[in-house]
């Protein structure tokens, strides 16, 4: 997994990807879609951007979760529910590069004293974004 400098911004896990932008949304959508993972929403900033007569680089946010996973740790506190369902950004850099970011899903529950130990679901949720990260960084 080939991390890039966006890693300096506190939760955020940024991985690089070999395919373009919108050959990784597809990959991730795919695999998402195998994992009978719930793709609740794909944004798609740059053609929002391009409606309003705005340049802006390949920028795509995957909202997706699973209800089972997701309603534990707001179970300990709701307010989490700001932070779920889980998202992806898939961009491209100033050089061309396809990139994608994700929030920790430890880091997010850590914001409202909900550990591991309190939710184990959140080892299962870490371990799904690593995997989509990974996964889309070895993608050919």
């Amino acid at each position: 997994m080939s991390e890039v400098g966006g890693n300096d911004v506190s939760g955020l896990v940024t991985v690089g990807s070999p395919l373009d932008a919108a050959a990784t949304v597809h990959w991730l959508e795919t695999t998402l879609a195998a994992k009978g993972v719930t793709v609740f929403a794909k944004v798609d900033h740059a053609a929002n951007a391009e409606a309003v007569g705005l340049a802006l680089r390949p920028t795509t946010v995957l909202i997706f979760g699973n209800a089972q996973a997701g309603t534990k740790p707001m179970q300990i506190d709701q307010r989490m529910g700001i932070d779920l369902p889980l998202k992806m950004l898939v961009w491209t850099g100033e050089d061309g590069k396809t990139h994608v970011s994700y929030n920790d899903p430890a880091w997010i529950a850590a914001r409202y004293g909900i550990t591991p130990e309190t939710a184990p679901v959140l080892t299962a949720m870490q371990g799904m974004m690593k995997g989509l990260a990974e996964g889309a960084a070895a993608a050919r």
